[in-house]
């Protein structure tokens, strides 16, 4: 089920997005989901997004930008290792100029940018463009 949360909020973001509206509201709410956001902010492709709640059902209310074009979650959560991220990333990702993969390390959840520079590898929660 919370591999699914993450998949309904990024889903429910593009939705949002492609209807044209300024927020979306996402329930419930998880950790992961609050990191993802984090990087898509970091990265400019949301505006900024905050927190009710937390300790119950919570929600979230994101304000939206007009960048985000797709938006997954992995249900299989794949591993892979530092060096074969950029292959993974090629892959999956539309073109080189953008986009993201976000990957849960050792280190806390990255996008595939800082793994690299870090030199870690973990699981791969989603990616954005």
């Amino acid at each position: 089920m919370g591999r699914r949360i993450l998949n309904d909020a990024l889903r429910t973001m593009v939705n949002a997005e492609r209807r044209g509206f300024a927020t979306a509201k996402l329930q419930p709410i998880s950790g992961v989901m609050i990191s993802f956001l984090n990087i898509m902010k970091h990265r400019g492709y949301i505006k900024n997004f905050e927190v009710f709640d937390p300790h119950r059902v919570g929600k979230i209310t994101v304000e939206l930008q007009g960048r985000i074009k797709d938006c997954k979650a992995l249900t299989y959560r794949q591993d892979l290792r530092a060096t074969e991220i950029e292959k993974y990333r090629t892959r999956m990702l539309p073109t080189r100029q953008w986009g993201y993969v976000v990957v849960t390390t050792p280190n806390g959840v990255l996008d595939h940018e800082e793994a690299i520079k870090q030199n870690v590898g973990g699981q791969v929660l989603g990616y954005f463009h």
